[in-house]
């Protein structure tokens, strides 16, 4: 079942046309990758599907109903969690505020779901009365993941996660999210392709603002030439 579809979309930023046909589709239960260059366009994909970027042509659907026309918080409200790239964390709060003020709800399952997290994410659970800003770089981005996830967000939309972190840090992100994949569906920016091609079902590769190649991520797995071509690994 096809969860969220985004068909040629374009956006602009200011004068600047970063979108120009953008096409891609998470399916439920899987983790759906895109992939390219620095400087593609991937962020901005993600930015437009919540209503941050606005879209100027082209089509979103979520559980096959338009969201392209929505503000960003009516987005958010139909079950679509954003972990954006700067982590978008509260430094002044602590860890059990910054959990706190991402709930949207404080019933019985909501509870049950942050008990799991906290077994997911165990450092959250020693630093719980630290602050935000006093976390090293993966404790923040577990921290950030965790707040996306607390209200059973039925998608997540993951930026970069693994950007700047060590890489015992992005072993255990990358194991939290090969467990969240059981309970929601995942889209996830990424430049670690090692990270990526170990947790993707399916990819999508842009390149210069165009979705150009797609496919079983086993398969872009054995093609040297793709990779080379849009990923530069050689």
């Amino acid at each position: 079942m096809t969860l969220l579809k985004v068909d040629a979309i374009e956006t602009y930023l200011g004068q600047y046309h970063i979108l120009q046909g953008v096409s891609f589709e998470a399916k439920k239960g899987e983790v759906t990758v895109l992939l390219g260059r620095n400087g593609a366009g991937k962020t901005t994909t993600l930015r437009s599907v919540m209503g941050l970027a606005p879209i100027s042509d082209g089509v979103i659907t979520y559980n096959n109903k338009p969201i392209h026309k929505l503000p960003t918080y009516k987005i958010s409200n139909k079950g679509i969690g954003f972990v954006p790239e700067d982590q978008g964390i509260f430094n002044d709060l602590t860890v059990e505020e910054n959990m706190k003020v991402a709930m949207k709800k404080k019933d019985d399952v909501t509870m049950e779901r942050l008990e799991w997290i906290l077994k997911l994410f165990p450092d959250l659970k020693t630093f719980w009365h630290k602050k935000g800003g006093y976390l090293s770089g993966g404790q923040k981005q577990m921290l950030s993941i965790a707040r996306s996830y607390i209200n059973s967000n039925d998608l997540l939309l993951i930026d970069e996660p693994s950007k700047g972190l060590a890489p015992i840090i992005v072993e255990k992100v990358m194991r939290s999210i090969q467990e969240m994949k059981e309970k929601t569906t995942v889209i996830l920016v990424e430049q670690n392709f090692m990270m990526a091609s170990m947790i993707g079902d399916r990819f999508y590769i842009i390149d210069d603002g165009k979705t150009v190649h797609s496919g079983d991520m086993k398969e872009l797995k054995e093609d040297e030439q793709l990779k080379k071509q849009y990923l530069g690994i050689a």
